[in-house]
């Protein structure tokens, strides 16, 4: 987990420069959050965004206590999973990880509004579809259980009718999303929004 490690401390700074007051929605997980940079035109400017590049759902644990907590939020959404299937990972080694850092969310955050984005179906991941399904089916049944929980599906609106990731929605690497897929998750983000925003 060292290679995080110059990232997650300049997250730290930007966490510790925030009033105590403020208790922002925190979009926490992969660089599908890092690099959304219209983020705050899309969602609102509330909304504080500690995605980190190339993370795992499990480097997403290992760091939460150092990340999430000090943030104080209202309201937490996560993307992670992606890169773990990427590495090789199995669905199972993703579910524990999500399970490991949803008792985490429990025990230190109670009962807020606590989402999670369905992995994406990405052009340069063809091959593991059935995995990324596979996992976000898991992960559901999990998040659904948990009070607060709920599960986003950004799955189903970027594949296309016979089940091919839309290469639309992605940059040139087909791995990462270019405007128009960044403009799909606010759409697909909006029900959510008195989640997200939860007073």
């Amino acid at each position: 987990m060292n290679w995080y490690e110059e990232e997650v401390r300049a997250l730290e700074r930007v966490v510790a420069r925030r009033g105590r007051e403020d208790r922002p929605p925190v979009f926490y997980g992969s660089s599908s959050f890092r690099l959304w940079d219209t983020l705050s035109d899309d969602i609102g400017p509330e909304v504080l965004n500690l995605g980190f590049g190339g993370s795992t759902l499990e480097a997403c644990d290992c760091f939460f206590e150092r990340l999430v907590p000090p943030a104080r939020p209202r309201s937490l959404l996560l993307y992670a999973g992606d890169n773990d299937l990427g590495d090789g990972r199995s669905v199972e080694a993703v579910v524990k990880s999500f399970r490991s850092l949803a008792a985490r969310v429990g025990a230190s955050l109670g009962g807020i509004p606590f989402g999670f984005v369905s992995v994406k179906p990405s052009p340069a991941r063809y091959p593991l579809l059935d995995r990324i399904r596979s996992a976000n089916e898991a992960v559901r049944a999990e998040i659904e259980a948990m009070p607060g929980g709920y599960f986003v599906d950004v799955f189903s609106a970027m594949v296309d009718s016979r089940g091919w990731p839309k290469g639309e929605f992605f940059q040139e690497d087909g791995l990462h999303l270019n405007r128009e897929g960044y403009l799909l998750w606010s759409q697909l983000l909006e029900p959510y929004r008195n989640r997200i925003f939860t007073e």
